[in-house]
């Protein structure tokens, strides 16, 4: 059987979660007697092997419309993805991504060939136009999609006032979908245009849920979130994220001398909550803590964010910026960290980091959002902070820690075995091959 992975960027580019999975999964996936290969966006179309997988990147537009990016779709990147599957062939499309250039136009495509399409929600921004799953930036959203409700928050978003963003939220979308016809965009164009915008989205992402033969939801919000928008529970399947590692021999006692070794591990980005850690230390000079920081930098937005990181850091020497590290280097190096940082700020469907603190023996300090949530048990094997609250509540949950060292052993002894990816892949290739029935299997050229 030919499997056709296709993540929103893959190596060698800097890689998140996503392509973390991924690369994973693939590897499985051929342990277990499949052909597997990787299709991903790129500026232009090439095609190379990593690490024994076949990769294909399609090129995209270079000046895509406000429509496309919203869910309409790149149609330069469908039609070049097209070419790949008419000379790929693969009998299942596992999309891992829902953006401008892994849009419901490459499902379409895969839909015309008869090929089954299966889908894996890794994020919010897969339904929220937010991105977040953070009703107003702060609140936990159900993820009902509803035109009103999701323009006025996305518009708040890009730093419109609550009351501004609910009154252009109204706007008929005959006259929002008018000015999309004229092509206007910016400034107060775009505002006016956000109610026929996030109506495409919702309905693109319908378009894909009708589409896909099967949706993997990573956690228990997600499968609550599909089920909320009408996604069949037949096609839903939870098959929680793993992470593949060996197991290692017991982690000594250390002594917990002080600083408290903590580390972050993860996308330089907003969502990610990283100023918070740092903002924590700045407002408390005499935290004993020592925080490395390796962030993965992804498009000008991660170098944008990194530049933040920096300027807010200012000269405390207990902060370290550090390039990211290879996936297989990352549970090896947590042994060394007393904590794992996790401060997110929007609802994740893992992160994978967790997971492989968890197989290091190292407690997590984590959001109480999300997956997150789900993953980490508070005063178990980790401790969960208010998503709501300041840096000021993370100075506090850092202070207690540092202050009480016997919690920690207790913390680390609370640890259970986390998932492996071999797991994952033998859930999946079941329904593969329910999906692929009586297709003939093919091999790329």
């Amino acid at each position: 059987m030919r499997i056709l992975h296709v993540p929103y960027s893959y190596y060698p580019d800097p890689a998140g979660g996503t392509e973390i999975y991924v690369h994973a999964l693939a590897n499985w996936q051929r342990t277990f007697g499949c052909e597997v290969a990787v299709a991903a966006p790129e500026k232009s179309d090439r095609r190379y092997d990593h690490d024994g997988v076949d990769v294909w990147r399609f090129g995209v537009a270079a000046n895509p419309a406000l429509g496309e990016l919203y869910g309409e779709g790149d149609k330069t990147a469908a039609a070049g993805f097209a070419k790949i599957l008419d000379e790929c062939r693969p009998d299942i499309l596992h999309l891992h991504a829902f953006t401008g250039a892994v849009s419901v136009l490459l499902a379409e495509e895969a839909e015309r060939r008869s090929i089954p399409v299966f889908f894996n929600y890794h994020t919010p921004t897969v339904s929220c136009a937010r991105g977040t799953l953070l009703r107003w930036g702060s609140e936990i959203c159900d993820g009902d999609l509803k035109n009103n409700p999701c323009a006025a928050c996305t518009l708040n978003g890009y730093g419109v006032s609550r009351t501004a963003a609910s009154m252009v939220s109204w706007l008929p979308l005959a006259a929002s979908r008018k000015l999309g016809d004229m092509g206007l965009s910016g400034g107060i164009w775009t505002a006016a245009r956000m109610p026929e915008l996030v109506d495409t989205r919702i309905r693109a992402f319908h378009r894909l849920m009708r589409i896909s033969r099967r949706v993997f939801a990573l956690c228990e919000w997600t499968k609550s979130l599909l089920t909320r928008n009408g996604v069949p529970a037949e096609k839903i399947t939870l098959c929680r994220q793993g992470i593949s590692w060996q197991p290692l021999p017991p982690r000594a006692d250390r002594d917990h001398g002080l600083p408290l070794r903590v580390a972050f591990l993860g996308r330089f980005d907003p969502t990610k909550g990283t100023h918070l850690l740092v903002q924590a230390l700045r407002q408390n000079r005499d935290l004993p803590i020592r925080l490395d920081l390796y962030g993965v930098r992804q498009l000008e937005g991660g170098d944008r964010y990194a530049a933040l990181i920096q300027t807010a850091m200012g000269d405390d020497s207990r902060i370290r910026l550090l390039p990211p590290i290879p996936g297989n280097e990352v549970v090896p190096l947590l042994r060394g960290y007393e904590l794992l940082a996790v401060p997110s700020q929007w609802l994740e469907t893992g992160p994978l980091v967790v997971l492989e603190a968890f197989a290091a023996g190292t407690p997590v300090l984590g959001s109480d959002l999300g997956g997150i949530a789900e993953l980490v048990r508070d005063g178990v094997d980790g401790v969960l902070v208010k998503h709501r609250d300041s840096a000021a509540a993370w100075a506090e949950a850092l202070s207690m820690l540092c202050a009480n060292p016997d919690m920690l052993t207790s913390l680390r002894a609370g640890i259970r075995t986390p998932r492996h990816t071999r797991d994952v892949a033998l859930e999946m290739i079941p329904l593969y091959e329910m999906a692929a029935g009586s297709r003939k299997t093919t091999v790329c050229q």
